[in-house]
């Protein structure tokens, strides 16, 4: 598994922190708030998988696109950025070396610090 930016989440989650949608707590508070698998499965029934695939700053292109398994590095809980989502993902990114995704999320986290 390889994960790489996806851009288009990158630019939703910008849009998203810009428009205000943001819950600022702190890192530990993403084991609770992130979705759940049923969230999820729900989600992707009524939207889809694209619109599933702009909630994670990580995508596997080798990986079935009609698969959980294509994403990774969630930031929301598909209305909201949470910074603790942020936080969490960064950690992650630079734990496994996915350094576009790590520096992004950085930058988001910054985004939303600014305000």
């Amino acid at each position: 598994m390889a994960f790489e930016l996806n851009r288009p989440a990158a630019r939703q989650a910008r849009a998203l922190v810009r428009e205000g949608e943001v819950v600022r707590d702190e890192r530990d508070a993403w084991s609770e708030a992130a979705p759940d698998a049923a969230q999820e499965n729900a989600f992707v029934e009524d939207h889809g998988w694209t619109e599933y695939s702009h909630w994670h700053l990580g995508i596997d292109k080798d990986a079935d696109p009609h698969t959980k398994q294509a994403y990774g590095f969630p930031y929301g809980d598909f209305r909201r950025v949470h910074r603790s989502g942020v936080i969490s993902g960064e950690s992650r990114a630079g734990q496994y070396d996915y350094t576009q995704i790590r520096d992004e999320l950085r930058k988001l986290l910054d985004l939303i610090d600014a305000d």
